[in-house]
Formats: structure tokens, sequence, C-alpha cells
């Protein structure tokens, strides 16, 4: 029975995951994007801290494949695995794990919250950094990086009102469920390793 609901709870919880990762598709303001938050509920619900960090991860990169080659098709003349520069978006979500797993071992609204409101740094001085760098753009200097940064801050609005958004709807549904169906529960999280 154990074994049963744990494979019940890791189907529900990379189901929501995928969902999420994949409604990427639908039309959205610049940066309006799960990826932060599917990182932080991974972080915070799956039993395991390897599936923690390859289901979100997993997730990104099958909807990178999708958006990439079908929905953006004409801006890659061939099929395209990885995009320029993924490994300092890749690297913001593990990092947004990460810090995931270290504030949210006891799930609640500040909590939650204090935890988007880290992903939503973590993305912009990540991807923005990595942006800046050996780019031809912004000077390689404290001053262009500077540059690059204030040219991001745009986009931050866009970030934190997703981040938001679907952290309240992965917590909530998994919260409604799990009250709805106690079998999804884990007591103290006793299987994470």
């Amino acid at each position: 029975m154990t074994e049963q609901k744990i494979n019940l709870r890791f189907s529900l919880l990379t189901a929501l995951i995928l969902l999420c990762a994949f409604s990427r598709i639908i039309p959205h303001i610049p940066n309006f994007s799960p990826l932060g938050a599917i990182g932080l509920f991974g972080a915070a619900h799956f039993s395991k801290k390897w599936q923690a960090f390859l289901i979100p991860i997993a997730a990104t990169w099958l909807s990178d494949l999708f958006i990439n080659n079908v929905i953006y098709a004409q801006y890659y003349p061939k099929f395209t695995w990885f995009y320029e520069g993924f490994y300092w978006q890749y690297g913001s979500y593990l990092l947004i794990t990460l810090t995931g797993l270290g504030i949210l071992n006891k799930i609640n609204i500040p909590k939650v919250l204090t935890g988007t409101l880290a992903s939503t740094a973590i993305f912009f001085l990540v991807s923005n950094f990595g942006c800046w760098i050996g780019s031809t753009t912004y000077p390689q200097n404290f001053g262009g990086l500077i540059t690059c940064y204030a040219a991001g801050i745009p986009f931050l609005k866009g970030t934190l009102l997703g981040d938001l958004f679907y952290s309240g709807v992965l917590f909530g549904t998994f919260a409604l469920a799990q009250y709805k169906f106690p079998v999804l529960r884990l007591a103290n999280f006793e299987a994470r390793n």
C-alpha cells in the first residue's frame, strides 16, 4: 500500500509539473513562466532530492524541445536539442530548486512567498549575468554588467508575476488534492533522502 501511495503521489506531482511546463505554449507576457515555480514545487514535494532536481529540469527540457522545434521552428534551421545559452537558465532553475530545499522544509504561505521571491531574484541575477558575460552588446566591465541588469528590469515584472501565479496554482492545487485525497500525503516526508 505504501509503495502504491508513493507512486500515486509521484505521478500526480510529475503530471502537474509537466502540465505547467507545457503551459508555456499559451500566449503570455514576456517572462511569465512556470519554470521557477516548478523548481520550488519539486523541492517542496518530491520525497527524493534527485527527483526534485531531475523532474522539473526534464519537464523544462521537453517543453523547450516542443517550443523550439514546433512553435519557433522557423527560427531554428535544424532540430534544436538545446538553445544557445540554455545553461544559464537551467543553472538558475537548479539553484531555485536548491533554494527551495532549504526554504520549504515546511510548507506554508510565508515560506512559499519567500521561495517565490528568491526564485525571481535568482533567475534575474543568473540569466542577466549569462546575457552579459562574453557579450558584444555590453562592455565586459562592471558598468556593462549594471547596464545589462538595467536592461533586464522590464522583464522582471513578468518573471515575478509568473512565479507568483504558478506557485499559487501548483502549491494550491496539490494542497487541495491532499485535503480531498489523504492518500497523497506523506507523513513528515519519511521517504525523503
